[in-house]
C-alpha cells in the first residue's frame, strides 16, 4: 500500500486529520465490521490482532462496580463485555457509522451501554467522573495532538484510576504494511514522525494515522500526569493463523505488532 501514488507521509493539521478520519470510519464501518467483527466478537474485549483478551490479561484490574470509559469504542464490543463483568461502562466514538454498529450489536445481544458521539480531544464528561479508561486501538493513533488526548483522559479519571490503551507497536513504523516477506525489510526511519496519509486525487487526506516512538508515548503519559505500570508487547500465539492487515504469523513471530500501555493516575 505504501507505493500507491495516493499514499504519502506528510504533516497534517488537526482539522484535516479529524475530518479525514471521521469520514473514513463513517464510510468504512460496514466493511470493517464485515472483515473483523467475528474476530472481535459482539461481547468481548480483544486488545489486539494477536488475540490477547482482557478476560485473560486482566490489565484493567477488578472492574466490578466501576465506571469505565471506552475511548474510541468503535462498535463497543469491549464496553458490552465490561458490562457483563459488573462494570458501568460508557462508550464513545467520533464516528456515527461505528456507533450505528454499536447500537445494532446492542439490539442483537441485549447488552446495552450508553453510547456517546464525541471528540477525544474535548470529552463531554465532568472532571474525575470515571474509575477506569481504556481503548484498543481507538482514537490515539488518529489525532494530531495525542498529548492533549491524554490530558483529557487524565482530567476525567479519578485519582487512582487506571488508563490502559493499545496501539500499533511503534517499531512497525519502519516496515511496509505487508503481512508477507515484503514486510520484513526496514524502509522507513523510526524517528520520522510524519503521519501516514491516504489522500484523494486532489491531495485531500482521506485517512491519517500518526506515529510516535516509544519514548514519545512515555513522555506524553508522564507529561499528562500518569504513572507507567507496565508495557505489554503481546507475543504471537501458537496456532493463531489469522492475518489482520499487516499482522500475520510470519511477522508476529519475529517482532511485536502491538504495544499496550498500562498506566494509572496517582492517588492524592
Amino acid at each position: 500500500m505504501d507505493d500507491d501514488s495516493r499514499v504519502t507521509r506528510r504533516r497534517v493539521g488537526d482539522a484535516e486529520a479529524r475530518r479525514a478520519n471521521r469520514g473514513w470510519w463513517d464510510t468504512d464501518a460496514d466493511d470493517y465490521q464485515a472483515e473483523h467483527g467475528a474476530f472481535l466478537g459482539d461481547v468481548d474485549f480483544v486488545w489486539c490482532p494477536e488475540g490477547l483478551r482482557e478476560a485473560d490479561a486482566r490489565l484493567l484490574g477488578d472492574v466490578s462496580g466501576r465506571r469505565v470509559l471506552e475511548v474510541g469504542a468503535g462498535a463497543a464490543a469491549a464496553a458490552r463485555w465490561l458490562a457483563t463483568q459488573g462494570a458501568r461502562p460508557v462508550a464513545f466514538d467520533l464516528s456515527a457509522g461505528m456507533l450505528r454498529h454499536a447500537a445494532t450489536a446492542a439490539d442483537r445481544t441485549g447488552v446495552r451501554v450508553p453510547l456517546v458521539q464525541a471528540d477525544a480531544l474535548a470529552l463531554p464528561f465532568a472532571d474525575q467522573s470515571f474509575d477506569v479508561a481504556c481503548t484498543a486501538f481507538g482514537a490515539i493513533p488518529f489525532v494530531d495532538d495525542s498529548a492533549a488526548l491524554l490530558a483529557e483522559v487524565h482530567r476525567v479519571l479519578r485519582p487512582g484510576g487506571r488508563w490502559v490503551f493499545s496501539v500499533t507497536h511503534p517499531m512497525r513504523w519502519i516496515f511496509l504494511d505487508d503481512p508477507g516477506e515484503g514486510g520484513l525489510t526496514a524502509v522507513h526511519s523510526y524517528f520520522d514522525r510524519s503521519p501516514y496519509v491516504e489522500q484523494d486525487e486532489n491531495g485531500v487526506a482521506t485517512y491519517v494515522e500518526q506515529h510516535r516512538t516509544l519514548g514519545d508515548r512515555i513522555r506524553e503519559l508522564v507529561g499528562a500526569g500518569f504513572r507507567l505500570l507496565d508495557l505489554v508487547e503481546p507475543e504471537w500465539p501458537e496456532g493463531h493463523e489469522e492475518i489482520w492487515g499487516q499482522w500475520s504469523p510470519l511477522r508476529g513471530r519475529l517482532f511485536p505488532g502491538t504495544a499496550i500501555f498500562v498506566t494509572e493516575k496517582p492517588a492524592g
